[in-house]
């Protein structure tokens, strides 16, 4: 009974619960430039306070979607699974950057700075 319940639930809201919390894509964001520290990943949001950063990145750690190294210091980085996200947070950049709404968020030339960057780094 309980296998056909789990069958039932939509496969994007599965994987929304995991990442739709906040702070959650921000973090993953960050790690595609590569390992971070804990302090590293406040840096530009004030509003991310010790505790609910603590509390992201454990319950990414459980899900796998980060690994934690101790190398002088701790260091987060994003696992296999984790990486899988590129191609969907790419898409997601792409669909704000040609869809613009309004044309109010980004002119010509930071859309296509913008593409740039997100090809580079997310495929």
């Amino acid at each position: 009974m309980e296998s056909e319940e789990k069958a039932l639930i939509c496969p994007i809201e599965i994987a929304m619960e995991h990442i739709n919390r906040k702070w959650v894509i921000q973090i993953i964001r960050d790690m595609f430039f590569g390992k971070k520290r804990f302090n590293e990943f406040k840096e530009g949001k004030p509003n991310l306070s010790n505790k609910v950063l603590s509390n992201c990145l454990k319950e990414m750690e459980e899900n796998g979607l980060i690994s934690r190294e101790t190398n002088e210091g701790i260091e987060y980085k994003l696992t296999q699974k984790g990486q899988a996200l590129n191609k969907v947070l790419y898409e997601l950049a792409m669909f704000t950057l040609n869809t613009d709404i309004n044309n109010r968020y980004y002119d010509d030339e930071n859309k296509k700075e913008l593409k740039k960057v997100f090809k580079e780094i997310l495929l």
